[in-house]
């Protein structure tokens, strides 16, 4: 064999590996993007944010909505799973309504990242905040206001696990604090026309309760929006009720800060930083054929979140 013979062979055996692990030179790769429900403000903050890093790369990026509807949902998961872009993202799905979905969708070799969704054996990993430090950092917020002694109202979701785990460490805390008593709470059953679920079971609340009540606590800052407006509405100025929820945002922070709201603090979470880390793992796993365990070791990867209030707003505004 001649020394440009074996140069050729080597060349040739460094280009076929490089091709297992990228796709074809000139080939634009394709991921697809699904939003649970792009009318709630932090799915669409993850959704957009990974579509952006994903073609600030170069690449192809569809973004669906499935608009809060699980058939939906499905629907779009199964078509998806057709079509065979290099790696899926979803946004607030659900793992186990989804789970043949998800295991179609690795038999057919398509990675599927999840954020805030929950984990699944059959997805990369779901990228997510510690909910229960979440939970527990809201609920002594407001417990601390009060001094730990008074009444509350609760707004509550428990069709997503990280809303549902806040709820139930809220209980543990109040279960410990016997000094603050829940007289009501509102569980939203609606994810299409979740507002106005919101609006009328919690303005029953208050129409009940709301001489008595000192505390509020929402699970997430959307039906914080929604509170707050009755709240305004029906006179009560800011710090006469205590008022927490969590996830965190532009509209978030501006309530925060407006001396004409009543919201008053927190628990904010990095979405846009959720979806772009989310692209790095498609980049590093589906694309580079490195293993999950290079970015996390277990089902999740987890991110920091922090207590936003009229302390630090101004940091985030």
């Amino acid at each position: 064999m001649t020394e440009t013979t074996r140069r050729d062979l080597l060349l040739a055996g460094a280009a076929l590996a490089t091709a297992t692990a990228m796709p074809a030179l000139g080939q634009t790769p394709e991921i697809a993007i699904i939003g649970f429900q792009m009318s709630s403000e932090t799915h669409a903050r993850a959704a957009n944010a990974a579509a952006t890093a994903a073609r600030a790369k170069g690449w192809t990026a569809n973004v669906l909505n499935s608009e809060g509807a699980l058939p939906r949902h499905a629907e779009q998961l199964d078509t998806l799973i057709q079509r065979r872009p290099r790696a899926i993202i979803a946004c607030m799905s659900r793992p186990v309504e989804m789970e043949a979905q998800f295991q179609r969708a690795k038999g057919a070799g398509i990675p599927v990242v999840t954020i805030m969704a929950g984990a699944s054996t059959h997805t990369v990993f779901d990228i997510q905040v510690n909910e229960y430090k979440v939970g527990a950092e809201a609920a002594l917020w407001l417990l601390g206001e009060l001094a730990y002694t008074g009444n509350i109202l609760t707004q509550r979701f428990e069709g997503n696990v990280g809303t549902r785990i806040r709820g139930k460490v809220l209980d543990v805390v109040l279960s410990e604090n016997t000094g603050v008593r829940l007289l009501g709470t509102h569980t939203m059953a609606r994810t299409q026309s979740w507002r106005d679920d919101v609006r009328q079971g919690f303005q029953a609340l208050l129409l009940r309760h709301g001489a008595q009540t000192q505390g509020i606590w929402a699970s997430f800052d959307g039906q914080a929006f929604v509170i707050d407006d009755l709240l305004k509405a029906r006179g009560v100025k800011k710090g006469q009720v205590k008022f927490v929820s969590i996830d965190g945002g532009v509209e978030t922070y501006r309530r925060i800060a407006d001396p004409e709201s009543t919201l008053m603090a927190t628990v904010t979470i990095p979405f846009e930083e959720m979806g772009r880390r989310a692209v790095e793992a498609v980049e590093r796993i589906a694309l580079n054929r490195e293993p999950a365990t290079a970015m996390t070791s277990g089902p999740y990867l987890f991110m920091d979140a922090q207590l936003v209030d009229q302390h630090n707003v101004a940091r985030f505004l």
